[in-house]
């Protein structure tokens, strides 16, 4: 009986010290809970309501920084900029503007060129930086790219600069020859030749302000809200008529061949302009007697069929330097013999943005004394060819032949021989 009343008193102290122990330990853990711990004592501030939802939102590239100068938040492009890394604003002027604004609270601005990374060619980049307190503890940094606005704006500048050089000279010449005229009245035989003269500068200043017109077109407009099947063989014949004149007089024999049954999606008036243009710089820039030859052909290519057009000179050639700019506005491998055959420098330049804006290309070779090959590479009718396939003997609806579902080898004789050709002489 005293053995089991032992047991008993035993027991109960045991429990009675357990649920101290756990009421102790229960509390303990309550206690730590509350207490600030070393990780937490740095945890990032937290930002005011609405900020980080306004931050994601901005175009601009943005990093919250702390008292400390630790980044609190930073948008993916600050991280794409290379304005942060290792969890620091990696710019020092821009942590200096940070440190300036906590100290006094203004706003600050400042335009900063910056390394870009990953490039050795010590190329800069251009930012706008703004910095501005938010709130009593964090700083704020807006950080806008510039570089691409700087770009356009000295492209803009460059070509003001260039129209307003070209303009100069047929104005120039028409002043100074109408000043000719007045003086040599009297002279029949003078008023003519100078006459002669100011119609040609009148021609080359009209020509120039179309070739402006139709570059800010091309430039501007969408040719494909307006597209629809062109067949290549009137383009090339248009083209050849364009520059038959031109051709003749100087005995120059333009060939076509391999452009049957081809058709290109694109806004016609553009796609005429443009192998206008090529054909006439061809016929511009050949010797006397020589031969300019234009050749199309089918080619494969993912996504769909692509027509190449090719027109081939044997004319002067040019440099590799020159074969990198020949497509900017206003550039002219050989000045004074462009302005002679009255060249404005922009057609080349046409011609690139609508090969663009059609989703194709132009692409040139060339060797100095041995001619030039531009060729231009853009995508196949598919829905006429379509059409053309399902119902071979129907024409289309302006009175055209279908086409043919026979496509053009690649390797045709007429893309490399010009067999069987249309001649012009």
């Amino acid at each position: 009986m005293d053995v089991n009343a032992a047991v008993a008193a035993a027991a109960a102290i045991a429990g009675v010290l357990t649920g101290v122990i756990a009421m102790l330990a229960f509390r303990w853990s309550e206690r730590d809970l509350k207490r600030p711990t070393r990780t937490s004592l740095h945890t990032d501030p937290v930002l005011p309501p609405g900020v980080d939802t306004v931050l994601s939102v901005l175009r601009s590239s943005a990093v919250v920084l702390d008292e400390g100068d630790a980044v609190v938040k930073a948008s993916s492009a600050a991280y794409a900029l290379g304005l942060v890394r290792g969890g620091k604003l990696s710019v020092e002027p821009m942590l200096q503007m940070a440190r300036d604004t906590r100290r006094d609270g203004e706003i600050r601005q400042v335009e900063l060129d910056l390394p870009r990374r990953g490039t050795g060619r010590g190329e800069a980049l251009a930012v706008s930086a703004r910095v501005a307190p938010l709130g009593s503890r964090l700083v704020l940094l807006l950080v806008e790219d510039l570089t691409e606005a700087r770009r356009i704006e000295a492209v803009r500048r460059d070509f003001v600069a260039n129209v307003s050089h070209e303009l100069k000279t047929p104005v120039g010449a028409l002043s100074l020859l109408s000043e000719a005229v007045m003086d040599a009245s009297d002279d029949p035989e003078a008023v003519e030749r100078f006459a002669g003269r100011m119609q040609i500068e009148a021609t080359r200043l009209t020509n120039l302000v179309q070739e402006l017109i139709d570059l800010s077109r091309v430039q501007n407009d969408d040719p494909l809200e307006d597209a629809e099947p062109v067949r290549v063989d009137e383009l090339v014949a248009e083209a050849m008529d364009r520059c038959r004149h031109a051709a003749g007089t100087k005995q120059i024999t333009m060939a076509a061949g391999g452009t049957e049954d081809l058709s290109i999606w694109g806004n016609r008036g553009q796609l005429a302009a443009a192998l206008g243009n090529l054909v006439e710089n061809a016929v511009n820039y050949s010797p006397a007697r020589t031969r300019v030859g234009i050749a199309a052909r089918r080619i494969g290519a993912s996504g769909g069929d692509h027509i190449e057009i090719a027109v081939t000179d044997q004319g002067i050639g040019i440099s590799e330097k020159d074969k990198e700019r020949i497509f900017e506005r206003f550039y002219r491998v050989d000045p004074a013999r462009s302005r002679a055959t009255g060249g404005t420098g922009l057609g080349l330049a046409i011609v690139k943005h609508v090969a663009a804006s059609h989703g194709g290309e132009v692409t040139v070779w060339s060797s100095e004394g041995q001619g030039s090959t531009f060729t231009l590479r853009l995508p196949e009718a598919g829905a006429a060819r379509d059409r053309a396939q399902q119902h071979p003997d129907l024409d289309d609806e302006a009175g055209q032949p279908a086409l043919s579902k026979s496509p053009t080898s690649p390797d045709s004789a007429a893309y490399e021989t010009l067999s069987a050709p249309e001649v012009l002489p």
